[in-house]
């Protein structure tokens, strides 16, 4: 019998391993292995989503047009440059398959989304991961990674799995040094957690560039999630050519519907990011305080390294917390396997992981 024959390349690509949400414990769940946001949804979004089910028998609409006007006004942009796509990461799959292919080469910082290196093998381009500085991007190396083949960049910022972030001067400086054939994705999901005076998401390099996008999320600060709402700000010529190639019907109408309300919410916004920056610094003086190595974070998330206490620890602190109800992320993925990555839980989330890594550290 005949075998199908699938693309070079992709046997080869490992699978997206999500975080788990699940715990074999009855009573409550901290779930801090996805970054989600810890106070759920706004008000104005899950009614927005309610009453949008009496449209389901419609098709939503395919240009996201209201959706995008909202975008628009909230952050002050031009709505005709701007994408919508089922979560970022259906974006971030566009623009590697829009811009490279076989005998390209899409380059990364180390120890970044999985998705970039999925995506990059998903179209026959090779992956190319930089070495990192201090678990964060550098751009000395990302730019000696450059060779004649590269046609995309991708850079978290700030990123994940790390927390780390490049400061505005760094990113202004990649985009100057990087070859204006290379297209530069600035992922930028977490950037409504940022309040560091040093901080650019990235939007004005978009508007000075004609090789720049940035991407973003819903399902970060504003609890969606489970719609899959991403959107991206890019030159018109990058935009004309994603709306080319991207499947039509691309975001439900509930998620359209979420998302505008969402953005009109920015009560709910000011206290996810009050909430983050409260117990993010607790949590890492916490857990620091019982011997753990928390790596500097600016987004929702801390990085906690158990290598000093020897070769899979990390596993023996996960399996632990999942026993006592806690979920939290390994990163075996990323080459961070002697590591955990937590979200910024609610208080009762947090103080349960110190108790419980406490209780670990000391048996």
């Amino acid at each position: 019998m005949a075998r199908l024959n699938t693309q070079p390349g992709i046997m080869d690509i490992a699978p997206y391993v999500p975080g788990l949400a699940t715990a074999p414990v009855s009573g409550p769940i901290a779930k801090l292995s996805s970054n989600e946001t810890p106070l759920g949804t706004s008000a104005l979004a899950i009614a927005a989503y309610r009453a949008s089910a009496s449209e389901l028998h419609r098709y939503p609409d395919g240009a996201a047009k209201k959706m995008r006007a909202a975008i628009g006004a909230r952050f002050g942009l031009d709505p005709e440059r701007i994408v919508c796509g089922n979560g970022s990461d259906d974006l971030i799959y566009l623009l590697a398959g829009a811009f490279s292919g076989g005998g390209d080469e899409v380059l990364f910082p180390r120890y970044s989304f999985a998705m970039y290196q999925i995506a990059a093998q998903s179209v026959g381009a090779t992956p190319v991961a930089a070495a990192d500085r201090r678990l964060g991007s550098n751009v000395d190396n990302l730019l000696r990674s450059v060779t004649t083949n590269t046609r995309v960049c991708f850079v978290a910022n700030p990123n994940n799995p790390t927390g780390t972030f490049l400061p505005t001067n760094e990113l202004v400086r990649l985009r100057q040094e990087l070859p204006g054939d290379v297209l530069l994705v600035i992922d930028a999901a977490y950037a409504e957690y940022m309040r560091q005076a040093d901080y650019s998401s990235g939007m004005d390099l978009v508007d000075s560039s004609n090789n720049v996008v940035v991407t973003r999320t819903f399902s970060k600060i504003y609890g969606l999630a489970a719609l899959r709402l991403g959107w991206l700000y890019g030159p018109p010529e990058v935009v004309d050519v994603l709306n080319r190639v991207r499947c039509p019907f691309n975001v439900s109408e509930a998620a359209q519907a979420a998302g505008v309300a969402a953005l009109q919410d920015m009560e709910f916004v000011e206290a996810a990011v009050d909430h983050n920056e409260r117990w993010r610094p607790w949590l890492e003086s916490e857990l620091g305080e019982i011997g753990l190595v928390v790596h500097p974070s600016a987004a929702n998330f801390v990085l906690v390294s158990f290598g000093d206490s020897g070769v899979g620890v990390a596993k023996e602190a996960y399996d632990y917390l999942l026993e006592n109800g806690v979920i939290g992320r390994r990163l075996d993925g990323y080459g961070l396997a002697e590591h955990l990555r937590f979200s910024i839980g609610l208080e009762e989330e947090n103080r349960k992981l110190v108790d419980l890594l406490g209780r670990f550290r000391k048996d």
